[in-house]
């Protein structure tokens, strides 16, 4: 990858993302030292990260939390997937610029906003970015125990999270908002990584692709990113039936959440996606784009609100929020 071509897919990043140029390698090993042992020379003769590698993967996260976010402690099990921050973040930007627009160009910030994360997963990540970035309050859900009891660990280990993060185990695995949101809670945006396959071997079909692209070698049995934790990346039905799912289970809680989102990666997916929500009458539909370089993807968003309801929703929750803000 030349240079030119790296700095261009760094500009597609929001710009409110701290990781918007190059990665400041300098700054990072320093956050990070063991970092070092998996800094490379690449073939322009700049320093690079081993991508390809998991271990390098989770070093380089686990720097860019400590340097930018104050995160000093980061750490899960090994099955479980690494999720680049630079991507992550956009997902919480572009959700604060929809935030921002419903409340006419003020932000909403700090813990009066409440964020609903389905499928939290392990490493905490988008609760993490939200609270550092933006104050906000977070619920985050999972149906696996571990990364429940992962997350909590997290928290735990960093003060300033405390007290924002509340970690709740989804006991119905086909369940997304029941069992998790009580009937009189409010929640001003969710939001969803979907696992995107729909079986074990087209994550494997996925992961050597990956491979390849990465480091140019064809290897039959990678160290798969989704491991032992399954439920990451694969269900049934795949992201489509996944966010269906989701789409319709939404409607039994239209009053409790101002802003219902889901990233997209498949644009195949789309169409079902749209047919779904427009049987449902929801009142607004947002398609917001993602991606950095040759991955693209985009957030779907939907609310179920009035303009009466979202103008009380705005009075009610969001004026207080803005007014102790400034």
């Amino acid at each position: 990858m030349s240079a030119e071509k790296n700095i261009q897919e760094k500009v597609r990043l929001h710009i409110r993302n701290k990781n918007r140029e190059r990665y400041n390698l300098e700054a990072l090993k320093i956050a990070v030292p063991e970092l070092i042992n998996h800094i490379t020379t690449n073939k322009y003769g700049a320093e690079s990260v081993d991508f390809a590698n998991p271990i390098a993967v989770k070093l380089l996260n686990k720097a860019l939390l400590n340097h930018y976010y104050g995160i000093k402690n980061w750490d899960f099990p090994a099955e479980n997937l690494v999720p680049p921050i630079p991507g992550r973040a956009d997902y919480l930007h572009y959700l604060a610029d929809l935030l921002d627009q419903s409340n006419f160009g003020d932000l909403p910030k700090g813990d009066k906003i409440k964020v609903l994360d389905i499928g939290v997963g392990a490493s905490c990540i988008y609760p993490i970015i939200g609270v550092s970035e933006y104050g906000w309050s977070f619920i985050g859900s999972d149906i696996n125990p571990k990364s429940v009891e992962a997350a909590n660990s997290i928290i735990n280990s960093n003060p300033f999270l405390e007290g924002k993060i509340e970690i709740r185990l989804q006991e119905n695995p086909k369940a997304v908002f029941e069992g998790i949101l009580n009937s009189d809670e409010k929640i001003d945006f969710s939001m969803c990584n979907p696992p995107f396959h729909s079986s074990t071997e087209e994550a494997q079909k996925g992961s050597r692709r990956k491979v390849k692209n990465l480091s140019g070698k064809k290897n039959e049995r990678p160290e798969l990113n989704f491991a032992g934790i399954s439920n990451e990346l694969i269900c049934e039905g795949g992201e489509s039936r996944f966010i269906h799912n989701m789409i319709i289970e939404s409607e039994k809680f239209a009053k409790n959440c101002f802003w219902f989102s889901t990233l997209v990666s498949k644009q195949s997916n789309l169409k079902g996606i749209y047919k779904a929500l427009n049987e449902l009458e929801v009142v607004q539909i947002k398609t917001i784009p993602i991606g950095t370089g040759n991955k693209s993807s985009r957030i779907i968003a939907w609310s179920f609100l009035s303009k009466e309801e979202q103008k009380e929703w705005r009075e009610r929750r969001w004026r207080k929020s803005v007014e102790e803000k400034n």
